[in-house]
């Protein structure tokens, strides 16, 4: 039930999109944390929750457009969790860089995937 005095169409399209920004921002929270703005002055915390949102449209350009089609419906949660805190040691050599990653984490082939589309990114911009 709404008080709105809109059509009907517009009435739903309105509603359709709050629950969208409510879902991400249910997103935001759950992934990052953003609820905690435990500083002791408004300007720390307004510093805090925009570096908040700055990790949170950080990880949707990532989702968007580093992950393959097949896996971009990942919530950010799932991103950080299988991407961002796995475990993998860098070994350098003069011209090339091993990951030695664990097990647990994404395959090869996807890891790969993601690299490339990441290098093609920055090879756009340059």
């Amino acid at each position: 039930m709404t008080n709105m005095k809109a059509h009907k169409c517009d009435v739903v399209h309105f509603y359709n999109q709050r629950g969208t920004v409510e879902q991400w921002l249910k997103e935001g929270k759950y992934a990052l944390n953003w609820t905690r703005l435990s500083c002791k002055r408004f300007a720390a915390d307004q510093v805090r929750l925009a570096l908040f949102v700055l990790a949170y449209n950080l990880g949707n350009f990532l989702r968007r457009l580093a992950l393959p089609k097949s896996d971009s419906q990942w919530s950010l949660r799932s991103l950080q969790v299988e991407l961002v805190k796995i475990v993998a040691k860098g070994i350098s050599h003069s011209n090339y860089t091993h990951f030695r990653m664990a097990e647990v984490a994404v395959s090869r082939e996807l890891f790969e995937r993601i690299l490339l589309r990441i290098n093609r990114l920055r090879c756009c911009t340059a």
